[in-house]
């Protein structure tokens, strides 16, 4: 049976500085555990074995071995690489470096960067990225400011970023939504809000949320869902009235 061809990516050790002593050490291994090959994997095991030569590689012409030599550098290096023209580079260091760091990266071109920034990023300073052009950053933020804070994000333009704070807003703040054009998020809403202010959506034209405010309403409004267009709505109006009722006799009792 013919052997399958050796396809490791294996670079040429007469070209390597580190031929003369790392290799010699047994520190570094062609075809495993090595910076000149075009290879993660090998290259990862090298600054693995090699950490300290990491800041050797800070300017290397292979976007990889830099991004890779990233995660190993001491922190005090990790400035001098945040404005390294890859990505994937920045990505590495937005995980890497220290908190007060992170607003410089806060612009970046790259939105897995920002991103990460928005997911580390101390709760207080969140607001740098509300106005962010990619709705999925302002999601991360909208999961993470303060609820108290989240009202500059209520009209945002985005559903998944609206979903994400009607969610968490203060539920004396969740009148702002409902006459919001997704239905789900009137629904959010609707479950989430003080019962006294369920009048808002009791004629909402999504069945769907009128039967959300049937399932917690005030008796007043009760009343007024008994007549719904909907079946389903008036059934559960129905159905609660009595239980309100019951619940009345026996506490009367």
């Amino acid at each position: 049976m013919e052997q399958e061809a050796d396809l490791t990516p294996r670079a040429d050790c007469n070209l390597c500085p580190h031929q003369d002593d790392l290799l010699a050490q047994g520190r570094c291994q062609p075809g495993d555990c090595c910076v000149s090959a075009d290879s993660g994997r090998q290259i990862d095991r090298f600054f693995k074995t090699n950490p300290a030569l990491a800041p050797d590689y800070m300017r290397d012409g292979f976007w990889e071995r830099r991004a890779i030599a990233a995660r190993y550098l001491p922190t005090n290096r990790l400035a001098d690489m945040l404005s390294d023209p890859d990505e994937a580079v920045r990505r590495v260091l937005a995980y890497r470096i220290p908190l007060e760091w992170l607003p410089k990266l806060a612009r970046d071109p790259d939105r897995e960067v920002r991103i990460t920034v928005a997911d580390r990023l101390p709760v207080e300073q969140l607001e740098i990225l509300a106005d962010d052009p990619d709705y999925l950053v302002r999601v991360y933020v909208a999961k993470r400011m303060p609820p108290g804070r989240l009202f500059r994000l209520a009209a945002d333009g985005d559903n998944q970023v609206r979903r994400a704070v009607v969610e968490r807003i203060p539920t004396v703040s969740l009148g702002l939504f409902a006459r919001d054009a997704d239905p789900e998020i009137r629904r959010i809403a609707a479950r989430r809000m003080d019962a006294e202010d369920l009048y808002l959506l009791a004629t909402d034209q999504d069945w769907l949320v009128r039967y959300e405010v049937a399932l917690r309403a005030p008796p007043e409004l009760l009343e007024r869902l008994l007549h719904d267009a909907d079946e389903e709505v008036r059934q559960t109006a129905q159905a609660r009235r009595e239980d309100l009722i019951l619940g009345d006799m026996t506490d009367g009792s």
